[in-house]
Formats: C-alpha cells, structure tokens, sequence
C-alpha cells in the first residue's frame, strides 16, 4: 500500500493515519473485542482454552467483528495475543482462568538457543488466514489492523514466567547480562518483524505494537530496550512495506513519548491514559499522528463522567490535527457494553472544536 493510496482512501482511520484531521475522528478500542460483550464470552466458551480461540480462524474472525457490528468501529483489530510470537518460538505458554498467562519461564542460555525463528511462520498460519478472512469480511470503510506485542514487553513475560510488578528477574538479565539480553531482544525483533510483515501480506492495512511495560525502564534502558528494537522494526516495515503505517504505543513512557516518537520514526502513537491531553497536544502532536487516550473506566462509570472525558480528549487533542479516539489501555471486562454506545453516540455527533 503506497501513501498515495493511503491518503485517498474512503477508511477514515486511514485518512487520518495518512496526515487528514478528520471529523469526527475516526474511533477504535483497544481490547474491543472481548468478554464485555456477552456475544464474545458465547463464542470464547465454544473455543475451549484462550489460545484455541486465537489460532482458529472461524472463530477468531467471528470474535472480531462482533464490536463493529454493535458499533461501526472505524478499524478492526486482529483478536490475537502478543504472547503467540513467544508460543510460536518454541516456548511454552498457557493462559489459566483467574491467573492469566503461565510461561515456561527463560532461565539460561541454553534456554534461549532453543528459541526457534525459523519455524515462526508455520505456527502463525491460522492466525495469518485470520487476517486474510477479515480482510474479507469487514465494512468497506472499515480498516483492518494487525498487531504484535514490542520485544521489550514480550521479553518481561518471556522471562518472569507471566506477568509481574517490578520486572526484577528481566531487568537483572537486562542491566547485568545484556549481551544474554540482546540476543534475545534481536531474536524477537527478527520474529516479530516477519510476523508483523506477513500480517500484512494477508491484510492488514495498518499495525500496532504494544509496549505495554515500556515505562517500567529508566531512561537509558528506555532507549535501548524500548526505542531501539521498535525502530528498528519499523524501519523494516517502511522499508519492505512501503506506506503502511505503524501505530507505537509506549505505555507508560512519559516525558520521554517525543523522543520515542523522533528516534521510532513511528506514523502514530497511542497515548496512555496518564499523559496529559495539553501536553500531548503541544509536545507530541506536532511530531506525528496521535491515537488515545480515554481512561478506560470511564467507559465503566458512564453517565456524566463519561460524557466529560469524552469531550476533553475531543476539544484537545482533535479537530485540528489528526487524531485517532481511542482508550488510554485496554477496555476492562466489567464494561457496560451501553456505555460504549453512549461514547460511540456522542462522538458521533459533537461539533467540530472552533466551529458552529
């Protein structure tokens, strides 16, 4: 897909991501597809474990277009995970009710020598037909994102076993064994990469990579464990994919958001929920295309509360440049599917910022 292409595309995302301010802005929801919509947790109980959910192509399509039909969503997003890139190389991973996901936990360098690249691809068939079905079966004006976890996130869950508060285990491999750490890292660069490009080849109009614990490191670590690997696989996808743009979302990331933004070369950035409206509209906006950033409970509130975050994030950070409305994070499970409607309605229907 050229930028050209891009930019005169019926998809408002897009247009958006290509540059425009559309209006209203184009909206998608992080984790939209999930179990607050009573449908999804219908579908998830007929699939068995999490994972045989992802890697079934009829399901796992079915799963994401039950969001864009509630709600004419402006993009779709792959249901996936970012830890099928981990399951793919090799290692083992588990998702267990009321736990979360279990891995095998890397402990060695021999470990790691048993991280397989090559047979990556084979394992995501099932996902890839995913994309190539939605590519199928979404809207016309719908556009289709694919998605993978950042290496640095991914690594966390590699190493700690599953998820984790401080990080310590990872950070000790990162800050006292980094040659160990590297190889690791370029391995999931190398997987990630190919992954994301095929995604692509299937479908996918657009990706994202999620960094989700990107700010659990300080700023020199920050640069080369966060900055350095997603740029470098942006860099690949601009080069083998020309015009195809790539969402960074650093969560957590702060002050240092303008230099991911610079140093990334990333088409657009989600922000997280914490990062100040003002402050991204004059430090980050100017730098690229901006994506966020809704605290999520609000979408639990509801009512009044809702309907005042909604039009913060829309008189600040869109109108005038382009924006992408979405969540700061990821839609919590307890939401009221009405309350999205209720989002989705008033969105819809705002005056543009500065005009009558």
């Amino acid at each position: 897909m050229s930028q050209s292409s891009v930019s005169s595309s019926s998809k408002p995302f897009l247009r958006t991501l290509a540059g425009e301010a559309v209006w209203p802005p184009p909206v998608w929801l992080m984790r939209q597809a999930g179990r607050y919509l009573p449908e999804y947790r219908e579908t998830r109980q007929t699939a068995g474990g999490f994972l045989d959910l992802c890697y079934t192509p009829d399901l796992a399509v079915e799963v994401t277009l039950q969001p864009l039909r509630r709600y004419g969503f402006d993009a779709a997003i792959l249901f996936s995970d970012i830890l099928v890139v981990p399951h793919a190389l090799g290692q083992d991973v588990a998702f267990k009710e009321g736990e979360g996901p279990v891995l095998d936990a890397l402990k060695s360098e021999a470990d790691l020598a048993r991280l397989d690249v090559g047979r990556v691809l084979d394992h995501m068939r099932p996902v890839l037909d995913t994309v190539a079905g939605l590519s199928r079966a979404i809207p016309e004006t719908t556009a289709l994102i694919g998605f993978a976890g950042a290496p640095w996130t991914v690594a966390t869950y590699m190493i700690e076993g599953g998820g984790s508060k401080d990080f310590a285990t990872t950070k000790a491999w990162a800050y006292g064994r980094p040659d160990l750490f590297a190889r690791l890292m370029e391995t999931l660069v190398t997987a990630t990469g190919d992954y994301l490009i095929a995604q692509i080849d299937a479908g996918a109009e657009a990706v994202q990579i999620f960094d989700t614990w990107a700010g659990a490191l300080p700023e020199a670590e920050f640069m080369r464990w966060v900055v350095e690997p997603i740029g470098s696989l942006t860099r690949r996808i601009q080069a083998e994919r020309p015009g195809v743009p790539v969402i960074g979302f650093p969560r957590g990331a702060g002050v240092m958001y303008p230099r991911f933004v610079t140093e990334t070369g990333v088409t657009a950035v989600g922000l997280d929920t914490a990062l100040p409206c003002a402050w991204a509209a004059e430090n980050i906006q100017p730098l690229a295309v901006t994506q966020g950033n809704l605290d999520p409970i609000h979408l639990v509130v509801g009512g009044e509360s809702l309907d005042a975050a909604t039009d913060h994030v829309l008189g600040t950070l869109c109108g005038q440049r382009p924006h992408i409305f979405n969540l700061g994070h990821g839609i919590v499970p307890k939401t009221p599917p009405e309350n999205v409607a209720r989002m989705m309605e008033r969105i819809r229907n705002a005056p543009r910022p500065g005009h009558t």
